[in-house]
């Protein structure tokens, strides 16, 4: 089987998790998506756990790379933070799906211990990245930068659900608007 055919996979299963999550990962169905027989999906992935802890971390290196390029692309830390409400608009814009890890962390009680970690290292990268934003371009203690990170990370991530829920973009722009008039992102 080839490297094509995993990238297929895992391609696959990050729109299935996206739009249904972790529970709703299916080896048939994704190999129906994929074409290919499902019993080949064991041959990348033995086992459920090993796809959804593979999808997860793929989804945080995707994310933290993207991250990382709008850095390198601005090198203004108040601009990047301006646009990080970006990074999830997209997944909205996108058949009205949702990041996939706030997906799986809303399962987290039904989730293998290695698709746990995953999750959490997604937010841990947010985070990370936010705080070292928010160090640069604030000049504010280590401790209030990555409380306020939290802040940031959590207030997007539950923007998104909002307008998930009612499928309005539109209500998820007024929010991240709302979060600039009230000083949690920059204006």
């Amino acid at each position: 089987m080839s490297s094509s055919s995993r990238e297929a996979i895992l391609a696959a299963a990050r729109r299935t998790a996206q739009a249904r999550g972790y529970n709703g990962l299916n080896f048939r169905d994704l190999a129906d998506e994929v074409g290919i027989k499902a019993a080949s999906i064991y041959h990348h992935f033995p086992s459920k756990a090993d796809l959804g802890a593979a999808v997860a971390r793929r989804y945080w290196e995707d994310t933290a790379a993207q991250l990382e390029a709008m850095l390198t692309e601005t090198h203004d830390p108040v601009r990047c933070l301006r646009r990080y409400p970006e990074v999830f608009r997209k997944a909205l814009t996108n058949g009205n799906r949702m990041c996939m890890c706030s997906f799986m962390a809303a399962e987290y009680d039904d989730l293998p211990d290695a698709v746990k970690r995953e999750v959490q290292t997604f937010a841990d990268v947010n985070v990370a990245w936010l705080s070292k934003l928010l160090s640069a371009g604030t000049r504010a203690n280590a401790r209030k930068t990555e409380q306020r990170a939290r802040a940031i990370f959590a207030a997007v991530a539950g923007a998104q659900l909002m307008a998930r829920s009612r499928s309005d973009v539109g209500l998820y722009d007024s929010l991240i608007e709302g979060y600039r008039t009230a000083g949690l992102l920059p204006a």
